[in-house]
């Protein structure tokens, strides 16, 4: 499990948990986890989102839905009964977690044993795989990228399942939602792609 910025430098990872565990598990018993769940992680002040002048919004961390909403966690809605207000929501979260599964694919790629089992002792795998992620952070700091967002702007369908979340998450992700469709928060190609 990782945390990634948005140059896709890891910022916080966890390992060696067995893969059979669920996401929302590792996450709980995670350092990070717990920090966050106890408002201790030290993020900073929330702020105005760009054009707005009220209220101010909390530093979040994008995931998928089997992590809780909180209000510094944003996950999708449920892809029951979705107005399109709530669809888009879920189309712009799913393209900022896309940075998180490309710092994945970046790391995967540049260290190719991480695309097979890892045949090592648990505590040699886990050192490498930490190994990893730490050159990973150096070359990427040392040779930068220059993103050109090849993707297209649509993305196809995903399973959303429920996980428990507190309503001040759930207000705090209405209000992302509400500005999303505003004047000021809009993409122009949103609604044309939870069309397609």
């Amino acid at each position: 499990m990782a945390v990634s910025d948005a140059n896709y430098c890891f910022s916080y990872i966890d390992v060696g948990v067995y893969g059979s565990s669920s996401d929302s598990a590792v996450f709980g018993h995670s350092t990070f986890g717990r920090l966050l769940a106890r408002n201790s992680l030290q993020l900073p002040a929330p702020q105005l989102l760009p054009g707005t002048t009220f209220p101010a919004m909390p530093y979040i961390f994008v995931a998928d839905e089997a992590f809780a909403l909180g209000a510094n966690m944003m996950r999708p809605y449920s892809s029951r009964g979705l107005t399109t207000e709530r669809r888009v929501f879920n189309y712009r979260l799913t393209r900022a977690r896309r940075v998180m599964e490309c710092a994945f694919g970046i790391l995967a790629n540049k260290w190719r044993f991480l695309h097979s089992p890892i045949h090592f002792k648990i505590e040699t795998a886990i050192k490498a795989v930490k190994a990893a992620c730490v050159l990973h952070n150096f070359v990427r700091q040392r040779d930068g990228f220059n993103f050109e967002d090849t993707l297209c702007h649509c993305l196809g369908p995903t399973q959303l399942t429920a996980v428990c979340g507190n309503a001040h998450g759930a207000h705090v992700r209405d209000h992302f939602t509400r500005y999303f469709m505003s004047t000021e928060g809009a993409l122009p190609w949103q609604l044309e792609a939870i069309e397609a």
